[in-house]
């Protein structure tokens, strides 16, 4: 069975303001839910394993869809989320993809983790997916290739805009934009509308601009994998 890696956060506040973070629901829940209606398997992964907190501004009434409910209700969906395996104890050899979930969490553990980031090169080394959304994308940030060049130098990604941040008022709360360090790490940064849903895939690396896009991301990495299994060798 072809099987997928889903990464979130194990930040449960943000260091500098009173306020929770974490996991934006939304976005693991449209993306997984795609994936598994094609028959992969998901694995939930963190950088120290165990519990990953729900950020609650995801699960206010306006941010939750009929399927966010649906599997927020699940306890086999949330178990998972209680019990995320660590970093530093997965083969990457054993996944097709790996995909990096958001909320303003990840702005804390995901850019450093070297062992996310082992996991994440050995993947695209073995002609993997490497994808992301929203903030998740930070997660790419420090992703080397073979030559020891950004996996993300020149090449056409997405994540959560300027604008966006600016409108949810957390601009100044984060350790940096996700947009500016993108581009600062020589990505081709792309964008649509703020709000809309937007993904954008080059080379093999699948990226979603905001929450919205979760699901969008999740039916690229399916196209792209389809395809490589169709490529000839």
């Amino acid at each position: 069975m072809k099987k997928i890696l889903l990464v979130v956060t194990n930040i449960s506040k943000y260091p500098n303001l009173e306020r929770a973070t974490g996991l934006w629901l939304g976005e693991a829940v449209h993306f997984a839910d795609e994936i598994e209606k094609e028959g992969y398997q998901i694995d939930y992964v963190s950088p120290k394993g165990g519990y990953t907190p729900l950020d609650p501004h995801s699960l206010q009434a306006d941010q939750m869809t009929e399927l966010d409910w649906k599997y927020y209700a699940n306890p086999d969906f949330l178990n998972k989320l209680s019990t995320t395996l660590s970093a530093d104890s997965i083969n990457p050899n054993d996944y097709d993809a790996i995909y990096y979930a958001g909320g303003h969490g990840v702005m804390w553990d995901f850019a450093e983790d070297e062992s996310l980031q082992n996991i994440a090169s050995t993947i695209y080394a073995n002609g993997g997916v490497v994808s992301a959304v929203c903030h998740g994308v930070v997660g790419l940030l420090n992703i080397k290739n073979g030559d020891g060049e950004y996996l993300i130098k020149n090449t056409k990604v997405t994540g959560f805009t300027n604008t966006e941040e600016i409108a949810v008022g957390l601009d100044k709360a984060v350790p940096f934009l996700t947009e500016d360090e993108l581009i600062r790490k020589g990505a081709n940064y792309v964008k649509g509308a703020d709000w809309s849903v937007f993904t954008v895939t080059d080379n093999r690396i699948v990226t979603g601009q905001n929450p919205a896009s979760g699901g969008a991301v999740a039916k690229e990495v399916i196209k792209v994998l389809k395809s490589l299994e169709f490529s000839p060798m």
